[in-house]
C-alpha cells in the first residue's frame, strides 16, 4: 500500500475517532459557550444594559413624546377646540369616539382601566360624545395623540407622537380598539382629514401663499393613509397628471440593516426622525440640511429655512439615539397561520430568486439593497414624478418582509397598484419576463409569506 493510501487511511480513523467522541465535542463545545456568557466584561454587561435602556426610552419616546408639537397644534392650529366642541368651551361639533375611529385614530386598550374595558365591550359607552373623547385622553389610550388639560378639565392643547402614523392595534376589543402594534403603516389614519378639522390654518395658509379653501381641498385629496410630507418644501400639492402628491405611510418595522429609509430615500432612519420632528409634526429641535436651501426644487423650504432650524430648548436633538434604536428594534411581523398557500410560495420562491429576477433588488433577507437601494423611475418603468421631489431624484427599493400589514391602500410610493397581482403584471411587462399566470400567482404566495 502506497505512503498516499496509508495516510489518507490515517485521516479516516482520525475523523472516525472524532466522531465516536461527538458528544463530549459537542458537550465541550456547549460548555465553551456557556463560560462567554458567563465572561462578561464590565464593558459587555455596560453594552447589554444600555441596549435595553435604549429600547425602553426609545418605546416611550415613539408613543408619546410631541417634542413640543403642542405649540403647532394647539396654540397655531387650535385642533384641541375642535376636538372638545362647542357644548365643552371648543368650536363646533366635536369630536366624538365614533368621529374619531372613523378618521382613523386609535384606541389602546391596555391604557383602559378594566371597568370601562367591559362597559365598552357591553356597549354602554356612547361614542357619540366628544366628552368620552376627552376623557379617552386623559388616560392616554388615543395612539399617538396626547391632550394636554387645564386645572379645570377643559383642553388646552393637543400635541402628536410618531405612533400617531406609524402605529395601530390589533382590534382585539372592537374596530380600532386594541393591543398597540407598534411600527405597522396606519392606513386607516386620514391625516387630512384630522388637520382639517383644524379651526385655524393660518399657519399653513401663509407658509404655503395660498387661501383656506386651497388648502382645505388639498388635505381632502390625500385620503386614508396618506400623507404628502414634501408639500411643506415645494408646494407641488399635485403631479403633471393632477394626482395628489400625497404618498403611503411607510411602515416603520424590519429596517435594521436597511439604507435609506423613505419611498425617494431623503436620508436614514435617524435623518428621517430629525426631518419629520422638526418639520412635520412641528416639534422644537435642530435640523440641519443645506439641500432644502435650493430655491428651485424647494422654494417653500428655502423661504422658510428649513434647512436650518435651531430652537432653544431642543426637545428633539437628545431623543433622536434611543428613537433610532427602538425602531431598529422592531421585527417585520410574520404572516398569521393559513394567511398563504405555503406550496405555492416555495415554488414562488424559486421565481423570485430567478426567472423573476426579484431578488436582484430585494435582495434576501433584507429584500432591499445592502448598500445604496436606490433606483430612477425609468429603472422601474414609472414616472419620474415623486422621485423629483427628493434631492436624490430617486425610488427606494422598499423592504418586503411584513408585507400583509400594509396592503390597504394599494402598492408603491403612491399606491397606484391597488393589488399584488397588478404589482406582478406591472414589472413582467417592464422587463420583459414572460411569466404565466401561475408563476405570477406564487410569486404573490411567496411576497405574502414573508
Amino acid at each position: 500500500m502506497s505512503r498516499r493510501a496509508i495516510g489518507g487511511l490515517g485521516c479516516l480513523v482520525a475523523i472516525g475517532g472524532l466522531l465516536a467522541v461527538s458528544p463530549f465535542v459537542a458537550d465541550t463545545a456547549a460548555s465553551q459557550s456557556k463560560k462567554r456568557k458567563e465572561r462578561l466584561t464590565s464593558f459587555d454587561r455596560a453594552i447589554r444594559t444600555n441596549a435595553l435602556t435604549m429600547i425602553a426610552d426609545g418605546r416611550d419616546i415613539f408613543r408619546f413624546d410631541t417634542f413640543g408639537d403642542e405649540a403647532f397644534w394647539g396654540d397655531a392650529l387650535k385642533l384641541h377646540q375642535a376636538i372638545e366642541g362647542a357644548s365643552l368651551g371648543g368650536v363646533g361639533p366635536g369630536v366624538s369616539p365614533k368621529t374619531a375611529l372613523g378618521v382613523g385614530l386609535k384606541v389602546d386598550v391596555e391604557s383602559l382601566p378594566r371597568k370601562l374595558r367591559g362597559q365598552l365591550r357591553n356597549g354602554q359607552v356612547n361614542l357619540d360624545d366628544p366628552a368620552t373623547t376627552l376623557a379617552l385622553l386623559k388616560l392616554d389610550a388615543v395612539v399617538g395623540l396626547t391632550g394636554f388639560f387645564n386645572d379645570g378639565g377643559s383642553l388646552r392643547a393637543v400635541g402628536i407622537q410618531c405612533a400617531l402614523c406609524h402605529s395601530t392595534v390589533d382590534d382585539s376589543l372592537a374596530p380600532g380598539i386594541g393591543r398597540r402594534l407598534d411600527g405597522w403603516a396606519n392606513r386607516d389614519l386620514n391625516v387630512g382629514a384630522i388637520i382639517s378639522l383644524a379651526p385655524d390654518l393660518g399657519v399653513v395658509t401663509t407658509l404655503l401663499g395660498v387661501d383656506e379653501t386651497t388648502v382645505r381641498t388639498v388635505l381632502g385629496s390625500w385620503g386614508p393613509g396618506k400623507f404628502d410630507a414634501e408639500l411643506f418644501l415645494d408646494g407641488k400639492a399635485s403631479g403633471p397628471s393632477g394626482k395628489s402628491g400625497a404618498t403611503l405611510i411607510p411602515p416603520a418595522f424590519g429596517l435594521a440593516g436597511v439604507n435609506l429609509a423613505t419611498w425617494t430615500g431623503f436620508g436614514s432612519g435617524t435623518y428621517w426622525n430629525a426631518f419629520v420632528a422638526n418639520l412635520e409634526m412641528h416639534g422644537k429641535g435642530t435640523f440641519f440640511d443645506p439641500r432644502l436651501d435650493d430655491p428651485v426644487q424647494f422654494p417653500i423650504a428655502a423661504r422658510a429655512g428649513f434647512g436650518n432650524v435651531r430652537n432653544q430648548p431642543d426637545l428633539i436633538t437628545s431623543k433622536l439615539a434611543a428613537l433610532h434604536f427602538y425602531q431598529l428594534s422592531m421585527p417585520a411581523p410574520a404572516p398569521p397561520q393559513g394567511s398563504f398557500d405555503a406550496t405555492a410560495a416555495r415554488r414562488g420562491e424559486a421565481i423570485f430568486s430567478a426567472k423573476g429576477a426579484c431578488a436582484t433588488c430585494h435582495v434576501p433577507p433584507l429584500f432591499t439593497e445592502p448598500g445604496f437601494n436606490m433606483h430612477t423611475g425609468a429603472e422601474l418603468g414609472i414616472d419620474e414624478f415623486q422621485a423629483g421631489r427628493a434631492p436624490g431624484m430617486r425610488y427606494r427599493t422598499a423592504p418586503l418582509r411584513g408585507l400583509f400589514t400594509h396592503q390597504k391602500g394599494g402598492f408603491f410610493h403612491d399606491g397606484r397598484f391597488a393589488t399584488l397581482p397588478d404589482v406582478m403584471d406591472h414589472y413582467d411587462g417592464v422587463f420583459r419576463l414572460s411569466l404565466s399566470q401561475q408563476e405570477k400567482n406564487d410569486l404573490v404566495e411567496f411576497l405574502k409569506s414573508l
